[in-house]
């Protein structure tokens, strides 16, 4: 058994074996209802909302032939004051393994230092979101057949969005070519930069100006209005890191873009149906992925 906390946890060797297994997930769902998990209970815990990350899990751990547990925060204990640490100890002796999502970041590591079983972060705070990363690689490998060499742009709040972070980490484990695009004051953590620097070689360019000339794929994440004191300078980066049809006139052909999603106003609805929307196609790679994390993690 294992735990799931952090992109950072696992080398290049580990991601690209939870891919392979997620490949084999995938072709193992066209012959229906699966059974390597049947026996086991999973509980999802999520102490924030959450509609694909806990959904996909749920459906993955029933596709594997596990059940689920369903944590809900607003009715548990925790509610009447229970602390985080007696909720995960209880649950720890109901299941199997436990998905986390948290809004404090390092959650996910506390519990996995509690439990005694395999602990898998949904999200914690803005720290990390492991599984959301294995299935962006899981996605653009899809797509295009390789990462490394791939010019790829991150778009929108860098500094507050987890799925950045943990993104340009293993991006540029395998070697990808990243523009990280963003106003100026919410460019990712320059000590993040240094890692990937450090650590894979790595030099990712920083700008905010969008040019998807020799883009290959384009992810995007949300204006986080919420963390601006001045609304209308929060609607004004909003609009000019907006990605609609007029943007994406001169893109390549072949650009895929994707988004965590929930997406808000930064891609509008009539981006859905061109050629360049992956995103709802990354979204269904959610349950493969996780399946194969769920497995990995349980089984070993």
């Amino acid at each position: 058994m294992q735990d799931l906390i952090s992109i950072r946890d696992l080398d290049k060797k580990e991601i690209e074996l939870y891919l392979k297994e997620a490949s084999r997930m995938e072709k193992m769902l066209s012959s229906g209802q699966l059974s390597l998990l049947k026996g086991c209970i999973v509980a999802n815990m999520f102490f924030e909302p959450s509609t694909r990350t806990n959904m996909s899990f749920q459906a993955a751990a029933k596709r594997l032939g596990a059940k689920v547990l369903t944590f809900h925060h607003s009715t548990s204990s925790t509610a009447k004051g229970e602390t985080f640490a007696d909720t995960v100890r209880m649950m720890d002796g109901y299941a199997d393994a436990l998905v986390i999502r948290h809004s404090m970041e390092g959650a996910a590591r506390f519990a996995a230092d509690l439990a005694s079983n395999p602990v898998i972060n949904a999200g914690d705070g803005g720290n990390q979101h492991p599984t959301q990363t294995l299935i962006d690689l899981y996605t653009i490998l899809k797509l295009k057949g390789k990462i490394e060499g791939l010019n790829v742009t991150l778009l929108g709040d860098l500094k507050h969005a987890r799925t950045m972070r943990s993104l340009l980490y293993g991006l540029s484990m395998f070697g990808a070519e990243v523009t990280l695009c963003s106003p100026e004051q919410l460019k990712i953590d320059p000590e993040i930069i240094s890692e990937v620097k450090e650590k894979f070689g790595a030099k990712p360019t920083q700008t905010s100006k969008i040019d998807l000339a020799k883009c290959d794929v384009l992810y995007v994440c949300r204006i986080q209005k919420e963390r601006f004191s001045d609304p209308y300078e929060a609607e004004r980066m909003q609009k000019e890191f907006r990605v609609d049809l007029e943007l994406l006139s001169n893109a390549p052909k072949n650009l895929a873009v994707l988004h965590p999603l929930p997406k808000i106003d930064e891609i509008p609805p009539e981006l859905d149906s061109t050629q360049f929307a992956k995103y709802f196609e990354q979204a269904k790679n959610g349950v493969p992925v996780r399946m194969a994390v769920l497995y990995r993690c349980i089984r070993g």
